[in-house]
């Protein structure tokens, strides 16, 4: 598994509801990991895919640029951060 995070800069309170229309354009059993965090300067979300190759093809891709646009979200700085050793959620986040 490979992470990867997408930097939205903006104004938080903009881009959550941008962000929501986007996750409901995937299903939730698509996704292997996926954290949204709301800092000061905007978001940032971290997302896996299940190889390098396919975050790179996915975070480049047509599909993901017109999904972007069709929620309102402006074009991330995009960030590979590498394969995935270990993961623990002690509880869910609503």
């Amino acid at each position: 598994m490979f992470l990867g995070a997408y930097h939205f800069d903006g104004d938080p309170a903009a881009l959550l509801p941008a962000y929501d229309r986007l996750k409901v354009q995937y299903p939730p059993e698509a996704l292997d990991l996926h954290v949204c965090v709301v800092h000061e300067g905007g978001l940032t979300v971290l997302d896996a895919c299940p190889s390098r190759s396919e975050f790179e093809d996915f975070s480049s891709g047509p599909d993901f640029a017109a999904a972007l646009a069709s929620a309102g979200l402006p074009t991330p700085k995009v960030a590979p951060l590498g394969d995935v050793h270990s993961a623990l959620l002690r509880s869910p986040v609503a």
